[in-house]
């Protein structure tokens, strides 16, 4: 039986890195497979790009309310695909999560899901919640904190400065959501480095 892998870590953890490297895996030994990715992650538009430069178009996008299952059996028809890779997993619906179990379970396809557990206030992404429930496998992707320590939580920066308010999903964009001259960015931190900056707060 096909699985549904989940493999997660904190921000630069190597994720994208992984997962075309899992590609580049299959395709050196003749096999075909699709890569996607969750249309809100307007990073790259509609490529995966990795830290160390590595770039590719992914196969298709997948909008908030969009069946993900029939989204691949778009592109899967009349093809022989070995497996289905996404990025930025997080970003998914429960439900498209579910889609993707059935892609595994039922369809026969091995789904390979990246992406991140937690926002920067700690929280559990959609997906992210629901991968950990029901993936057949989980792996921990791991980085270090600029201290040295593993890192496990996200801190949100903008302007220089650690922020704890805003929407959950802030991709090059202000901490009230909107176009704003600072970027966004994100530094990956250990417990207590969070805490230190987050002034003791958690979520």
């Amino acid at each position: 039986m096909a699985k549904l892998y989940f493999r997660y870590g904190a921000m630069n953890s190597g994720k994208s890195t992984s997962l075309l490297q899992a590609a580049y895996n299959y395709e050196e030994r003749g096999q075909h497979v699709l890569l996607a990715k969750p249309a809100i992650d307007t990073k790259g538009v509609s490529q995966i790009d990795s830290r160390l430069g590595m770039t590719r178009e992914v196969d298709f996008l997948i909008g908030a309310d969009d069946d993900a299952r029939a989204l691949f059996a778009e592109r899967n028809r009349g093809r022989d695909i070995a497996c289905l890779l996404i990025d930025e997993a997080q970003f998914l619906t429960a439900e498209q999560v579910d889609d993707l179990f059935r892609i595994a379970v039922e369809d026969g396809i091995p789904v390979l899901a990246y992406g991140i557990r937690n926002d920067f206030l700690t929280h559990a992404f959609p997906g992210s919640a629901r991968l950990l429930a029901i993936a057949h496998s989980l792996e921990e992707l791991k980085t270090i904190c600029r201290c040295g320590r593993k890192a496990v939580f996200n801190g949100r920066v903008i302007g220089g400065r650690f922020v704890f308010d805003g929407d959950q999903v802030a991709i090059d964009e202000g901490a009230d959501g909107s176009a704003a001259p600072e970027v966004t960015t994100y530094e990956s931190l250990c417990g207590s480095c969070y805490l230190g900056e987050s002034g003791g707060r958690l979520g």
